[in-house]
């Protein structure tokens, strides 16, 4: 009997011992591929801050402006002014929608024109 425990005890010991391995083979590749995503998020934000900055260096106001002054002749750009704004009341609202009826009502007869009521 005491064999039989030795046996199953050692076996209980080589199931854990293969259960824990797996786990930290599992861990261990949970841990690089967080690496990884971690890597590749700061080269993605490094990218967006070089394009940031791109962006503000090809809008800086000087550069617009001499754009705007080499290509007059061809775009004819003009600085906004009050007079090129409307008024509200300038604009159109489109009409609003039909009403449907919802119990039409039935005329029997004609109407002829020039007849009195009464």
């Amino acid at each position: 009997m005491r064999g039989f425990v030795y046996v199953i005890t050692a076996l209980a010991v080589i199931g854990l011992a293969f259960w824990a391995y797996r786990e930290t083979h599992l861990t261990q590749q949970s841990v690089a591929e967080m690496r990884s995503l971690h890597r590749e998020i700061s080269s993605l934000r490094e990218a967006l801050d070089v394009q940031r900055a791109e962006w503000a260096y090809l809008n800086r106001p000087a550069r617009l402006r001499d754009l705007v002054h080499l290509n007059y002749d061809e775009l004819g750009l003009m600085p906004f002014s009050s007079e090129q704004f409307g008024e509200i009341d300038q604009v159109a609202y489109p009409p609003p929608p039909p009403v449907a009826l919802r119990r039409p009502i039935e005329v029997i007869g004609q109407l002829h024109a020039g007849e009195d009521d009464g």
